[in-house]
């Protein structure tokens, strides 16, 4: 499968004397969805960043290997939880942002149609960020990802800024956004119910210094899965289990550190 494979092995980063992250080996594969959980802390933003080369590891490497489509435009691309959108620029504006100085206008209109259709927001392409609401701005922040083609997409707990209620109407739009763009993808989250709604490969961080404490594997297509599929609900009390001393523990250094 084209695509790019993340190739990490004993990574380890320290901000001067804190440890943050140790001895880190794992393996996004093309095509997949690696999820990143742990409790805060742990090192799962820090991971991600140096995964996506905006930050260098103290130790270990980073490897990547595969192809890159030749209409990739960035190979590497982040999706944040703050939506980013220009106000004063449409949804198709903010898409065509990204492509702009690259194409030219007929392939930059073509794209922008692609993602629009791939997101559902075909009939919004010329309304305002501040006429959507927040589960449609971060849509439109996955179709400006999607647009460059990226051989893989880093993606940041990019719905934990909306509410509980948008953030499961939306979740199986994102398993179908993902299944049909196919591409490698890095997604970093707390909440476990995404985790298995979107992990091939999930990986779970021990408390700081953040170290791989599991993989755990489900090998099943995102289409085929549902938020409450049983098989999947098990798997995501076992990951709780797996967290919450480590996330009570986190929470005690937060309550008990000197102001």
């Amino acid at each position: 499968m084209m695509g790019l494979r993340l190739i990490l092995e004993q990574v380890s980063h320290a901000y001067r004397d804190l440890s943050v992250l140790d001895g880190i080996t794992l393996t996004a594969a093309p095509g997949e969805v690696l999820v990143l959980v742990g409790p805060s802390g742990c090192g799962k933003s820090t991971l991600l960043g140096i995964m996506g080369g905006m930050l260098a590891a103290t130790g270990g490497t980073v490897s990547v290997t595969g192809e890159v489509a030749a209409d990739c435009l960035n190979p590497l691309t982040y999706v944040f939880q703050d939506f980013a959108l220009l106000p004063w620029r449409s949804v198709a504006g903010n898409i065509d942002l990204v492509l702009r100085a690259r194409l030219p206008k007929a392939e930059r209109q073509a794209r922008i149609a692609e993602v629009l259709a791939l997101t559902n927001l075909t009939e919004f392409a010329g309304a305002w960020p501040r006429q959507l609401s927040g589960g449609m701005r971060q849509r439109v922040g996955i179709a400006r990802a999607l647009a460059v083609r990226p051989a893989c997409l880093l993606m940041d707990e990019p719905l934990s800024a909306l509410d509980a209620q948008t953030r499961d109407l939306l979740l199986d739009e994102f398993a179908a956004i993902i299944a049909r763009a196919g591409t490698t993808t890095v997604y970093v989250t707390h909440n476990l119910k995404e985790a298995v709604r979107l992990g091939h490969q999930i990986v779970v961080l021990s408390r700081r210094p953040g170290r791989i404490r599991a993989t755990v594997r489900i090998d099943r297509a995102l289409t085929d899965r549902t938020a409450r599929d049983p098989d999947l609900l098990v798997i995501g009390e076992e990951l709780w289990r797996m967290i919450r001393d480590d996330a009570a523990a986190a929470e005690r250094e937060r309550v008990d550190a000197p102001a």
